[in-house]
């Protein structure tokens, strides 16, 4: 695959996750107070947007199959710079909320689902290295765009900030898109690969129940990393970290990308299903860390490095699982479904964290978070333990 590919569509994932998402929590503050609304009716209507954006997902990855990836983002491009400035130029609340479900629902059409689809468009089953690589490039969103909209905030009302985002996305990612349109296989090399895939990977019995414990471990991702990002600074000076908390938060961002580079380095051979267990494991075993070592700092700090690897390992899973899996027919599709899951979820998990922290404790819910993580790893290790049987049982090969 071209690498220019893949910078490309690093490129237009940090700015779409950039604009989309990431410039929300900065930018929520003024939008509150703009509109007379407290700051938990603003992630209230953001958490609704999400499960509208989850909703729509699976139509997203079924489009993505059907017309191609690439030019399925090139629309989604379109669609986010019209709702970023339908938020922009909402006079009231209930149109800003509209405006919001629709950037949300044009996330579906942006984010990294429909880009990983479009990579195993481009290179077919081959697209595992180069979804580590993408998501390692994307991986700088935060990093970007915390501090981009801050300045930009500092000079510009948060309707100007959605206007000049409005325009990155009409006037960046919807070229880069249409370009990529170009790189995508023809359809009759596409038919030819799915029939290949289908050749195989035949249909079997327990295939169903590997893509609903695969839905289940992603779901149960989204809600750990959805509860405990939400809240994480908040999280740590209530247990007593005071001013340290905000330095442990920096370790996050550096792990998650040292996960994607150590996966490229030493994870070749490894096999997917356990990749994704290893990685659910992480990141209970870091909040786990967390509870019985609070507040002394050197432990946060354990749970930061432990979080951000497992954080990082979903984001390459998330893609290259349902490849390994089940091949690209169907990919987009099985992709759409996989963002509904975490999606739906992770709308509503910060509200269960802080009602279980409300009624009982805080240590209370974040021992609530890694059961959940843990179920998704149990749910992980249940995929790893079928393959491991079907591929003991699969017929040794024949003489040439």
């Amino acid at each position: 695959m071209p690498a220019a590919v893949i910078w490309a569509l690093g490129l237009t994932q940090i700015i779409g996750y950039g604009t989309l998402y990431y410039s929300f929590s900065v930018l929520a503050p003024a939008m509150a107070a703009d509109f007379g609304w407290s700051a938990e009716w603003i992630y209230a209507a953001l958490a609704g947007s999400l499960v509208a954006g989850g909703l729509i997902s699976p139509i997203a990855g079924a489009w993505a199959d059907r017309f191609g990836a690439a030019r399925v983002m090139t629309w989604g491009s379109a669609a986010a710079a019209m709702a970023l400035v339908v938020c922009g130029l909402a006079p009231e609340g209930m149109s800003f909320v509209a405006g919001l479900v629709a950037i949300e629902v044009a996330s579906a059409f942006v984010l990294y689902a429909t880009a990983f689809a479009a990579l195993a468009q481009i290179s077919g089953r081959g697209a595992q290295r180069s979804i580590t690589l993408l998501t390692l490039i994307a991986g700088f969103a935060s990093t970007v765009f915390w501090p981009l909209t801050s300045a930009l905030h500092q000079v510009l009302t948060w309707r100007e900030v959605y206007f000049v985002f409005a325009g990155l996305n009409l006037l960046v990612c919807l070229p880069v898109h249409g370009w990529l349109a170009r790189f995508s296989r023809s359809r009759a090399g596409m038919r030819a690969e799915q029939s290949d895939d289908q050749a195989d990977a035949p249909e079997s019995p327990s295939r169903p129940i590997v893509f609903l414990l695969m839905l289940a471990g992603f779901a149960a991702f989204g809600f750990v990393s959805s509860a405990i990002m939400m809240h994480m600074v908040p999280l740590l000076a209530g247990l007593g970290l005071g001013a340290a908390g905000v330095v442990v938060t920096t370790l996050f961002g550096p792990a998650q990308v040292a996960s994607r580079i150590i996966n490229m380095r030493f994870g070749k051979g490894l096999s997917q299903p356990l990749l994704a267990a290893i990685g659910a494991g992480l990141m209970p075993a870091g909040l786990a860390v967390l509870a019985l070592t609070a507040p002394l700092p050197a432990g946060a700090a354990v749970f930061a490095v432990l979080f951000g690897l497992g954080s990082g390992l979903s984001s390459i899973v998330s893609g290259t699982l349902p490849l390994v899996l089940f091949g690209t027919r169907g990919y987009g599709r099985r992709l759409g479904w996989i963002s509904s899951a975490r999606l739906v979820v992770s709308a509503f998990a910060p509200f269960v964290f802080a009602l279980v922290a409300a009624l009982a404790a805080t240590t209370v819910s974040l021992w609530m978070v890694v059961g959940v993580g843990l179920f998704g790893m149990l749910a992980f290790l249940a995929i790893w333990r079928v393959t491991l049987r079907s591929a003991m049982a699969a017929p040794a090969p024949g003489p040439a």
